[in-house]
């Protein structure tokens, strides 16, 4: 009886530790989102462009008002994770008043090298996220 339990042990804790990596990356993937998506409210709520920047290093996201040094909100992601951007501004995008922003796309790879693309429309400034491949 011990050793089916012990082997019930075995054979499942992997799984149950997958998916808590799995969910953790989720709610990674969700904070990432709404970060950028609070960016895009400020700058229409304030009436001024908000830039939010990213350090792929230290996984640190800052919201700033554009052209200026101080930080008005800043987020950091888990070490867990890698964060690459995938369009030509980088690891920055701007949001204008207006609600549009120069668009981007950023891939965040977890724990055993699941992917999750965010994109932000450059023409609505809207920003959706979705696991790739």
């Amino acid at each position: 009886m011990l050793f089916i339990v012990a082997l019930v042990a075995v054979v499942t804790l992997p799984a149950v530790g997958r998916g808590v990596d799995a969910l953790q990356l989720r709610a990674e993937v969700a904070t990432f989102a709404a970060f950028l998506r609070y960016a895009r409210e400020q700058a229409i709520t304030r009436r001024e462009a908000q830039e939010v920047t990213i350090n792929a290093d230290t996984r640190l996201l800052i919201l700033r008002a554009a052209g200026t040094e101080e930080a008005r909100a800043r987020r950091r992601l888990s070490p867990r994770i890698s964060i690459r951007g995938e369009s030509p501004t980088g690891l920055a995008i701007t949001f204008s008043p207006g609600g549009v922003s120069s668009g981007g796309s950023f891939r965040l790879v977890g724990p055993g090298g699941r992917v999750y693309r965010v994109g932000v429309n450059p023409l609505t400034g809207r920003v959706s996220h979705a696991r790739a491949g």
